[in-house]
C-alpha cells in the first residue's frame, strides 16, 4: 500500500515551549503552526509533486571484488575506472588532488570531513587534477577560511573530476587494508547496470602502463618561484651559492621546486623522455629524478635515461625517482598490497636514529635484498619496515621514497634538500 503526502498541523505558543509552568489558556495568546511532511512515494513523484529537499543517492562504487556502494556525487557526473586507494591525511585535500602521482587512482580519504576549508589557487601543486575520481565520507555544506575562493564541489565540477560521499570509507578501508587496492568503477549513469560496471573493473589493470606520459611537461622551462616568506620555516644557515639542477618531471610538485629554489638553485624542468646527452650537455650542478604515478617498470625508457646519468653528476630521486634509480642500480621494485598514502608515515633516518614523521604516495617500492653491493638502505618506513632511503657514495646519489617537500605534511624531512646542495657543493669542490 503506498504512503501519500499528507500534512499536519501543530500549535505551538512560543512564549512556552521550554517552560515547566504552563499558563492557562487565554484566548490573548498567540500560536505559530508547524507544517510537516511524510516523505514522498515515486507515485506522488509521478503525480508532479515536490521532490525532497535532501540530496538522494546517485551514484555508485563498484569495486572488482563484487562490491557495490550506493552514494551521493558531487563535481562531475559519468563513469570512471581506477585504482581505488585510501589517504590518512587529516587535511591537504586540495594538494592531493593536485598531486600528478595520483593519476589513474580514486583517493579514498580516510578523515570523515573533508571540504571544510574551500579551495584556493595558492596549494595547488601541479596545473590540473590527475587523479580519476575523490571518495569522502562527509561533504562539508559549507565553507570557512580566509583563502576560500570555491567550493570543493564546484572546484571538482569545473575540472570534470567526479566525487562521492555519504559512503562507508571505513568500510571499505578495513576492505583495502584486507585485500588490497582494488579496482574499481564510478559512476553516476543509471542506465549502467551493476554487472557492466563489474566487468569494467574486471577488464581494466593500472600494472604495467605508462602514465607518466599523461602528466609530464610537453617541454622544457625555467623554475624561479620560491617558497613564500610567511610558509617558509626553514631559511636559517643556506648557502649562499646558486646551483644549477635540471629536474625531470615525471610528475613533479611544485612544492618540491619551489624548496629547491629556496636553498638557492637554478632550475630547468625538462620532460620525463628528455635525452640524457641533453641534459648532461648544460653542465648541471646536479639532477632530481621527481615523483610520479604508476608502475616504475612500465618506463623503460626512464630507467635508461638515470642510467646514463649516474655518476656524471649528483642525483636525488624522489618517489617514483627513487624507484627509478633502484632500479637503474640493478634492484627490482614490486607492488605494495595497498601503499602507502597519508601525512603521518614514521620514517627512521638509519644514519642517525632520527626519526621523520613523512609525508608518502606511492604504491610500489624497492626490493632492498635486490640491490648490489655498495648501495646502502639509509631509511626504512617504521610501519612495515620497507626501504624509504637510499644512498651510494661512489656515484653521488641519493634518494627517498617519500616527499621531503611535504605539501601536505610535517616538515620533518625538508633537510633533505639541504643534504643534496651538500652534495653538488662537495662534487664541485672536488673537481
Amino acid at each position: 500500500m503506498s504512503i501519500k503526502a499528507m500534512d499536519f498541523s501543530l500549535r505551538i505558543n512560543p512564549s512556552i515551549c521550554f517552560t515547566q509552568n504552563l499558563p492557562k489558556p487565554s484566548s490573548k495568546l498567540r500560536f505559530l503552526t508547524v507544517r510537516c511532511s511524510l516523505p514522498l512515494t515515486s507515485d506522488d513523484a509521478a503525480a508532479g509533486l515536490a521532490e525532497r529537499p535532501w540530496k538522494v543517492a546517485d551514484a555508485r562504487l563498484v569495486l572488482e571484488d563484487g562490491s557495490i556502494w550506493k552514494a551521493k556525487s558531487f563535481g562531475a557526473s559519468g563513469t570512471q575506472v581506477g585504482e581505488v586507494v585510501f589517504n590518512t591525511s587529516l587535511t591537504g585535500y586540495q594538494e592531493i588532488l593536485t598531486d600528478p602521482s595520483y593519476a589513474g587512482q580514486f583517493v579514498l580519504m580516510t578523515n570523515p570531513h573533508i571540504g571544510n576549508t574551500g579551495v584556493n589557487f595558492d596549494d595547488e601543486e601541479s596545473r590540473q587534477c590527475f587523479l580519476a575520481g575523490l571518495v569522502i565520507r562527509s561533504l562539508s555544506i559549507t565553507t570557512s577560511n580566509w583563502r576560500c575562493v570555491e567550493t570543493l564541489g564546484d572546484y571538482l565540477a569545473e575540472r570534470n573530476i567526479m566525487g562521492i560521499y555519504d559512503v562507508d570509507t571505513r568500510a571499505i578501508t578495513r576492505r583495502l587494508r584486507q585485500d588490497g587496492s582494488l579496482i574499481g568503477v564510478l559512476s553516476t549513469e543509471q542506465s549502467r547496470s551493476d554487472e557492466v560496471l563489474l566487468e569494467m573493473s574486471r577488464s581494466w589493470d593500472i600494472v604495467g602502463i605508462d602514465l607518466i606520459s599523461g602528466v609530464t611537461c610537453n617541454a622544457p622551462y625555467e623554475w624561479v618561484d620560491k617558497t613564500k616568506s610567511d610558509w617558509d620555516f626553514n631559511s636559517n644557515g643556506r648557502d649562499q651559492e646558486t646551483y644549477r639542477v635540471v629536474a625531470y618531471d615525471f610528475g613533479i610538485k611544485h612544492n618540491i621546486l619551489r624548496r629547491l629554489a629556496s636553498y638557492g638553485c637554478k632550475i630547468t624542468v625538462v620532460p620525463s623522455t628528455w635525452p640524457a646527452a641533453e641534459t648532461l650537455k648544460v653542465k648541471p650542478d646536479g639532477v632530481l629524478f621527481s615523483n610520479g604515478p604508476g608502475d616504475p617498470s612500465a618506463v623503460p625508457y626512464a630507467v635508461e635515461t638515470v642510467k646514463e646519468i649516474l655518476g656524471k653528476v649528483p642525483v636525488f630521486g624522489i618517489c617514483m625517482g627513487h624507484q627509478l634509480l633502484g632500479q637503474a642500480l640493478g634492484g627490482k621494485t614490486f607492488k605494495m598490497k595497498f601503499g602507502h598514502h597519508g601525512g603521518n608515515h614514521p620514517v627512521c633516518n638509519l644514519r642517525n636514529g632520527r626519526v621523520e614523521i613523512s609525508a608518502q604516495n606511492h604504491n610500489y617500492a624497492v626490493d632492498p635484498a635486490s640491490l648490489p653491493e655498495g648501495v646502502e638502505v639509509t631509511h626504512v618506513n617504521l610501519n612495515d619496515g620497507s626501504c624509504a632511503g637510499l644512498a651510494y657514495p661512489a656515484l653521488n646519489v641519493m634518494s627517498l621514497q617519500y616527499h621531503p617537500e611535504a605539501s601536505p605534511g610535517p616538515h620533518d624531512s625538508d633537510c633533505a634538500f639541504r643534504e643534496f646542495i651538500g652534495l653538488m657543493k662537495s662534487t664541485k669542490q672536488a673537481a
